[in-house]
């Protein structure tokens, strides 16, 4: 009987080594030099690979014996990248990391690479602003949906002084809390006020589908061209009937149009010219980065836009990166533009259609604005 006793022991204890977990794996493992390792637990998979934003092609990842599949990268410019592993085909998060990037068709981690506190989006040791999160009932769409507002250091809704107002608009994909959960909005603001290079304004981030339908037909979307039409014009007057009256009410902002800007990236760039070109007024102050979605047929969308619009604008601010795909539509409506007789800022950076490029869109537009 002891024999027995001992050798079932022996055997619950071989068991319980056997099934002993393995260590969590450390993923992502930012280095001293920039240079970031991922690492992702897939004993099962054929192939990975690491899928990071702005790269030009996913990496190939390395499996050891254990099933752990690992690649470093190349020193890495400081900021915020969206990543994701792409097993067998198929994209996936990083299980072993909490920093997400938040998306409603393509979700994936983020791994921050610092960088000096001079860089804008770095959260630094200055007084910060808040954010505050709104719901309502839209009569226009039929839905229910939310926009966030950022106030700045200091900000006293009892006191006299009135905010002249930014808003903001995020991308298709995105949803309202894309310019501070990934672009930062709320550190930049922060940062740049402090340091005297911003005035002190509010950021008003609504949701930007008039059509929610649209997200349904995927980045395929704008082909469709009664829908995409739909989505801005709907979106237009959800902003400006809904959400602005909403924000006038509750908060203590300026009510003329030299004091409220529109500014937005990809869908959100075609959005805030559609919209801020075709309410002079109530905006003075435009920016696009990476606008995506406008069909070039610029007549249809601007008829009326000629010289004498310089007179009702203080700034005109367009940007795209030199990589972005959109660069060519995005020069082709600069061009529209010029002839016409309209001034505006044309700015081309390095970068493609990543957050790299447009939390420094942000940062050089919203030192612009307000002067």
């Amino acid at each position: 009987m002891k024999r027995i006793l001992i050798a079932g022991s022996l055997l619950f204890a071989a068991r319980s080594f056997a099934q002993t977990p393995p260590l969590p794996v450390v993923s992502p493992e930012v280095h001293s030099d920039t240079r970031v390792t991922f690492r992702f637990r897939a004993p099962n998979a054929k192939e990975v690979a690491l899928s990071l934003e702005g790269a030009l092609r996913d990496q190939s990842m390395q499996r050891d014996a254990q099933g752990l599949w690992s690649v470093t990268t190349e020193p890495l410019a400081p900021d915020f990248y969206g990543y994701s592993f792409v097993a067998d085909g198929v994209h996936l998060i990083d299980p072993s990391n909490s920093l997400m990037k938040p998306n409603i068709l393509s979700t994936q981690s983020q791994v921050h690479v610092p960088g000096p506190a001079a860089l804008p989006w770095e959260t630094a040791d200055v007084p910060h602003g808040e954010i505050h999160h709104h719901f309502y009932k839209s009569r226009i769409v039929g839905d229910q949906r939310d926009f966030y507002v950022y106030t700045p250091p200091g900000y006293d809704p009892r006191a006299k002084q009135t905010y002249p107002v930014l808003y903001l608009l995020h991308g298709f994909s995105d949803d309202a809390s894309g310019w501070t959960a990934v672009g930062r909005a709320n550190v930049i603001l922060d940062n740049l006020i402090t340091q005297g290079k911003a005035k002190p304004m509010l950021v008003v981030m609504p949701l930007g589908y008039g059509a929610p339908e649209i997200l349904s037909l995927g980045f395929g979307a704008f082909h469709n061209a009664d829908l995409r039409n739909r989505n801005f014009a709907k979106f237009r007057e959800t902003l400006l009937t809904e959400v602005l009256p909403e924000v006038q009410a509750s908060y203590a902002v300026a009510k003329d149009r030299d004091s409220r800007a529109i500014a937005g990236l990809s869908m959100g760039g075609a959005e805030s010219l559609l919209t801020g070109l075709n309410s002079l007024s109530q905006f003075a102050w435009i920016g696009a980065f990476s606008s995506g979605g406008l069909p070039e047929e610029f007549e249809t969308d601007f008829p009326a836009l000629d010289s004498h619009t310089d007179r009702q604008l203080h700034l005109l601010w367009i940007a795209c990166g030199t990589e972005d795909r959109l660069i060519d539509s995005n020069r082709k409506f600069r061009a529209w533009l010029a002839a016409k007789g309209v001034r505006h800022a044309d700015i081309e950076t390095p970068g493609a259609h990543t957050w790299m490029v447009w939390r420094r869109n942000l940062a050089a537009f919203t030192s612009l604005l307000f002067r």
